[in-house]
């Protein structure tokens, strides 16, 4: 028996924590953590799962804030830092000990020195100003994610249609925009994942996934090898989709072919099956639909493969929708990962919008 907690931000000003029993395929609510307000983006440190990053997604002021991690992923709330704008929707611990957050509503970005993972330096960082788009559909720099390859920070900004390329000047906390990698206009890059030196997009007013090789620094861009909808054929009067997340689990020996998870969030009229996550292959360069699996969640913003807790956790997947009172549902991989089975629920809260996987 492998049991693991799943700790899940939301919408909230508390991070709720859940137990999930992987022989008796139990979700148990187990506490909630008071937090500021709005933690919708939580991750763990690189390299020490006992630390914790949240964002508080609020606006005019976002903020970062970081916990100690202990038993059954009870949390201890140690330090808040300014955000650098307003309502940060993500953040990321960075492999040199730096902390990445960005701002949406801002158009902002900023990388925060620590003294010790737990404790920030911000006064010695630098704010990121994107510039507002010149085409497109947003008018605004609205930056989504901060994805670290290598010593570049990339950020997909759905507003500019462009993932901009940070690199750091010299001392911690003072990174510049050095490059950028275009995005088709009106697509709205949001989440990215790199896996084999090629970039997927998710793409949130497209509803697209785009698969590309990594350009080499500093190349504009590279021509996209495969663009495909992530949405389901069947689409009710009135639907409105708008997709969320990208998710690419390491093959291991169970799972040896690397699917691509992607999220959808119909903000519209739903369908009574509710949202659907759509797996990808990608077969001689182009990616291949494999299923579209009915949830019963609405709009799902965030999910999160176990792998993070290692051994064992590479079978599941756990998502909620933004809306609706469908709560928390645990999925396993099956088909070698072409598929999934609902396995676990549960609704004691009814949304959740971003999870962490810890091995107990």
């Amino acid at each position: 028996m492998v049991n693991f907690t799943i700790l899940a931000g939301g919408y909230t000003s508390f991070i709720a924590s859940y137990m999930f029993n992987s022989e008796t395929n139990t979700l148990t609510y187990l506490n909630q953590y008071i937090t500021g307000g709005n933690p919708t983006w939580i991750i763990s440190h690189p390299t020490n799962k006992s630390v914790l990053y949240a964002v508080n997604e609020n606006q005019p002021t976002g903020a970062l804030q970081s916990f100690m991690v202990g038993p059954e992923g009870a949390l201890t709330l140690v330090e808040t830092a300014y955000s650098g704008g307003s309502g940060p929707p993500y953040c990321s611990g960075l492999s040199t000990g730096q902390v990445a957050i960005v701002n949406y509503g801002s158009g902002t970005a900023r990388v925060i020195p620590t003294t010790d993972p737990l404790h920030f330096s911000a006064d010695d960082s630098t704010i990121v100003t994107f510039p507002v788009p010149t085409a497109g559909t947003q008018g605004v720099s609205e930056p989504h994610m901060v994805y670290q390859y290598g010593e570049e920070l990339l950020i997909p900004d759905k507003g500019n249609d462009k993932i901009w390329r940070l690199g750091q000047n010299g001392s911690p906390g003072d990174f510049s925009v050095h490059g950028q990698i275009a995005q088709p206009i009106g697509s709205g890059p949001r989440h990215i994942q790199i896996y084999e030196n090629q970039l997927y997009t998710i793409h949130e007013l497209a509803s697209t996934l785009t698969l590309q090789d990594f350009p080499a620094y500093p190349n504009f861009s590279t021509p996209l090898i495969s663009n495909v909808s992530t949405v389901p054929n069947y689409q009710p009067a009135g639907s409105t989709f708008a997709a969320a997340e990208v998710l690419i689990p390491l093959p291991t020996a169970e799972f040896p072919t690397p699917y691509i998870y992607t999220s959808n969030r119909n903000t519209g009229v739903q369908d009574s099956r509710g949202d659907t996550i759509a797996i990808f292959e990608k077969v001689d360069n182009q990616l291949v639909l494999r299923n579209q699996v009915y949830t019963g969640l609405n709009q799902i913003r965030g999910m999160m493969h176990g792998q993070q807790a290692g051994e064992g956790g590479d079978a599941y997947i756990v998502a909620a929708g933004f809306a609706g009172t469908a709560g928390v549902k645990v999925y396993k991989r099956t088909e070698g990962g072409a598929n999934l089975e609902e396995v676990a629920v549960n609704t004691e809260l009814p949304t959740r919008t971003s999870f962490v996987w810890l091995k107990q």
